[in-house]
């Protein structure tokens, strides 16, 4: 099935992987640990939707966006023994940080490969939360490559940035509190690089709003989810050329794939222009700081890629906040 009413495989062929119940269980761990972000709305927004807007802002999550949740959670469940001999993942920046305060939290040595041009307040970010940063240059190395040496020369658990079923958990809390404080919604719009904020939050969704549509956003420039859920192929973009750096992810992954093409009932792209002008609508009208990905939820809403319907309920997460406002101001510019 390549989502909710479009026909592609049968459903019954697609493996489970998580479920509503692991993400209650995450949102128990995470209880006291991670923040419980703000949702705010904006007149503007809801006047050019036609639609009453809901922002599930996670860009005040711990480390500046969502990706907290799912690292905790990932890490919270390593056997004792595994805790000691420490954890390495790969990542642009967001899970990156996320995982290496998790890792301070719990007492886990961390250690991060990052690409050289990461953007340079989240390499800071991350070292400054005590992780070993290893940086390497994408151009001609994989990051899937470095992290896997790393595991096997070090005896370190991979904790990759999505593709692991307790990181889909602890990110599908983040729609579980929207449900939660808003209550059911019509629509819901949410950023998609490997899936795995896109995947829990769809899980969340169908528990807790079972007549929401949930639809994934990515940018124009590298839509390989788009192209995966509508043939129902895994497709794959190396090093996308976005600003949204936050989904230079190449594929879905084994355990995300399943679960977009189960739960998400579509996927559109946004131009990298659109992308801009939405985060400085939401810089200026709603006051808060958001990097590109943090956007691009928002964007297909702003950009009217999807249309709501006059009077429907809509809720868009905004994935985070951690950018460089020297080159954000370039970018605004």
């Amino acid at each position: 099935m390549r989502g909710r009413g479009t026909t592609a495989r049968d459903e019954t062929d697609l493996p489970q992987g998580v479920v509503y119940a692991d993400v209650e269980a995450a949102s128990e761990r995470l209880a006291g640990r991670a923040h419980r972000t703000p949702v705010l709305t904006s007149r503007t927004v809801d006047e050019r939707s036609g639609a009453r807007v809901f922002f599930k802002c996670e860009s005040f999550q711990r480390t500046g966006s969502f990706k907290f949740r799912g690292a905790y959670n990932a890490l919270s469940l390593l056997p004792e023994g595994q805790r000691e001999r420490g954890v390495v993942t790969y990542s642009s920046g967001n899970h990156a940080g996320a995982v290496a305060l998790a890792g301070r939290l719990l007492g886990v040595p961390a250690t991060i490969v990052m690409p050289e041009d990461a953007p340079r307040v989240k390499l800071d970010a991350t070292r400054g939360y005590g992780a070993e940063v290893v940086t390497y240059d994408r151009s001609v190395e994989r990051r899937e490559d470095v992290g896997g040496a790393m595991a096997r020369e070090r005896g370190l658990a991979l904790v990759p940035p999505y593709d692991h079923p307790d990181v889909v958990a602890g990110q599908g809390t983040a729609a579980k509190e929207l449900f939660e404080e808003v209550g059911e919604l019509d629509l819901l719009l949410v950023c998609c690089g490997g899936g795995g904020l896109l995947s829990g939050s769809a899980i969340s969704a169908h528990a807790l709003s079972p007549g929401c549509r949930v639809v994934g956003v990515e940018p124009e420039n590298a839509d390989d989810a788009t192209r995966s859920f509508r043939t129902g192929r895994l497709h794959r973009i190396e090093n996308p050329d976005t600003i949204a750096d936050g989904v230079r992810t190449p594929s879905l992954g084994e355990v995300t794939f399943p679960l977009v093409l189960r739960h998400v009932d579509d996927m559109v792209t946004v131009s990298e222009d659109g992308i801009l002008r939405s985060m400085r609508l939401i810089w200026e009208r709603m006051k808060i700081v958001v990097e590109p990905t943090g956007a691009l939820a928002a964007a297909a809403l702003l950009e009217g890629v999807v249309r709501a319907e006059p009077g429907s309920r809509v809720g868009v997460i905004v994935s985070g906040g951690n950018v460089d406002l020297g080159a954000a101001g370039a970018l605004l510019s």
